[in-house]
């Protein structure tokens, strides 16, 4: 899903490598998501109902200011 590389891939190149490693797995894990529930989460019209990964959304969506 083309929106999606727009809105990770900023993340990827600015902040991926800061991450600690468990934080790089959990972003991994969050890749294999389906794409229409991954672009939800990150948009704010779902919640996802894993902590780890919505964790996650929220780093990625603090950092992206989507």
């Amino acid at each position: 899903m083309l929106e999606l590389d727009v809105l990770l891939l900023p993340f990827v190149e600015e902040a991926f490598d800061d991450l600690s490693y468990e934080d790089q797995v959990t972003f991994e894990r969050l890749l294999t998501s389906d794409d229409p529930d991954l672009f939800a989460w990150i948009m704010g019209h779902q919640k996802c109902d894993d902590p780890e990964l919505a964790a996650m959304v929220a780093t990625i969506v603090n950092r992206v200011k989507v």
